[in-house]
């Protein structure tokens, strides 16, 4: 059985099997609300850019004291970030000793990966030309 068969039969690997990608079905309200609150941790530029350092970090991993000195931000604010990007299911952490480490989530960004493509070859809906416009 093909990846695009299991797929369709809800029996796929990664986003598409749980989570319909938009294009391929509405988002229900849960849904919606869920994926929000990811985009609004995503929406801010120092949130976006820990998540960056974070995700490129070699060997998957980073700690926050390497990471408060990157911004012109206090610690807290930093910490503050940090927090919703965790809430938010981008990152996990750990605590050892006086530290924190953060690693990026991959089945989240994945997900949001999977929500917003579409399969490799669909052809995007076809267009409609805006109310009032001329033909």
């Amino acid at each position: 059985m093909s990846n695009q068969e299991r797929a369709v039969l809800g029996q796929g690997d990664g986003a598409e099997a749980c989570c319909p990608g938009l294009l391929t079905a509405p988002l229900d309200e849960g849904q919606a609300v869920e994926l929000a609150r990811v985009f609004k941790a995503l929406g801010d530029p120092v949130r976006l850019r820990l998540l960056s350092m974070i995700a490129s970090r070699a060997g998957g991993e980073v700690c926050v004291c390497d990471l408060t000195p990157a911004f012109d931000l206090s610690q807290p604010t930093i910490s503050h970030h940090l927090k919703l990007l965790r809430q938010a299911g981008l990152i996990d952490s750990e605590r050892r000793g006086t530290w924190v480490y953060y690693r990026l989530v991959p089945e989240m960004t994945d997900r949001l990966a999977g929500i917003l493509s579409r399969p490799a070859g669909r052809p995007l809906p076809a267009r409609t030309a805006p109310a009032g416009a001329a033909s």
